[in-house]
């Protein structure tokens, strides 16, 4: 008679906490939320079942729609910044610093990472001061090197705003990408960098042709935690351009769009049946591109993976 595996009771105890914990912050609120998005007041300080009308006041309605969608356009290219800029820099970064030669590499690694460390509240606040025409330091710096010409306002231009505030961002969290990737590289096997250098295959070749595609999966999950991050950023946004994302409204993304209508603001009344609404939104779209990269991305890219 076979004996009867060890029941792992542990694992259950350890998890338990963890569990208990992230469903009370956020799978609780979540489903509220979502159950609130079916509801509106009834017109005496009460509230009665709707349905999903009030997404159809959000995507029907003028108004409302015209807000939303300007903040979703926001909110995807914000996203676009980071995927072509960020995670290419932060790509490159790692290469270079996993060259067994370069010297100083803990330093160069700790610096760029540093300002991902850094309140949102912080790093919003010195760049708005450092771009600021009046008393900020980008002007003289451009003069320096001959280039004051090319100094605009650029947080108060519309054009430009939401790129500048995207290339803010990138500048903090060029970090991650860099961090996750090195260690990507560093995974990859002796055997096979001394295959291709067998072969043949060194310098930026062998980066194409040997590391590149296997580092793919890692790239893959750094690509969708920016869409998961940058679709629910917030923080850098309002401090920076404040809960009505001037100037007019170009920089709003999801984020600012949701607070001012959850919470209200100036003589904005907060309305938390269409704030929920608006969330639920977000939650959908966050669920439908994490949905696509894990049944249409991740599959083809185990291929790589050891």
């Amino acid at each position: 008679m076979a004996a009867r595996k060890p029941v792992r009771w542990h694992i259950a105890v350890f998890l338990a906490p963890a569990v208990a914990v992230y469903t009370a912050i956020m799978i609780v609120p979540l489903f509220g939320t979502l159950l609130q998005s079916l509801f509106n007041t009834d017109g005496q300080g009460g509230r009665m079942f709707v349905g999903l009308r009030n997404f159809a006041t959000l995507f029907g309605d003028a108004l409302w729609s015209r807000q939303f969608w300007n903040a979703l356009g926001n909110n995807a290219w914000f996203f676009v910044v980071h995927m072509l800029v960020q995670n290419p820099i932060g790509v490159a970064l790692a290469a270079i610093l996993s060259t067994p030669r370069l010297r100083m590499a803990a330093f160069y690694r700790t610096a760029i990472f540093i300002p991902t460390i850094l309140s949102f509240v912080i790093v919003g606040f010195v760049w708005k001061l450092i771009l600021s025409p009046i008393w900020g330091i980008a002007p003289g710096m451009l003069d320096m090197v001959g280039l004051k010409s090319l100094f605009a306002p650029w947080l108060g231009k519309e054009e430009y705003a939401l790129t500048t505030l995207a290339l803010v961002s990138v500048w903090q969290f060029v970090g991650i990408p860099m961090m996750l990737i090195y260690a990507a590289l560093l995974s990859i096997p002796d055997e096979v960098i001394e295959a291709a250098e067998m072969d043949g295959i060194t310098g930026m070749s062998q980066f194409w042709k040997i590391k590149l595609p296997l580092i793919l999966p890692s790239i893959g999950i750094i690509s969708i935690l920016t869409f998961v991050g940058n679709f629910n950023a917030f923080d850098l946004i309002y401090v920076s351009q404040g809960a009505l994302a001037g100037p007019d409204y170009s920089t709003d993304i999801l984020g600012t769009f949701l607070y001012r209508t959850f919470f209200g603001f100036q003589l904005q009344l907060g309305d938390p049946y269409m704030g929920s609404a608006i969330a639920g939104a977000m939650f959908g779209i966050i669920l439908v591109g994490v949905c696509l990269y894990l049944f249409g991305i991740q599959t083809r890219l185990r291929r790589y993976q050891f």
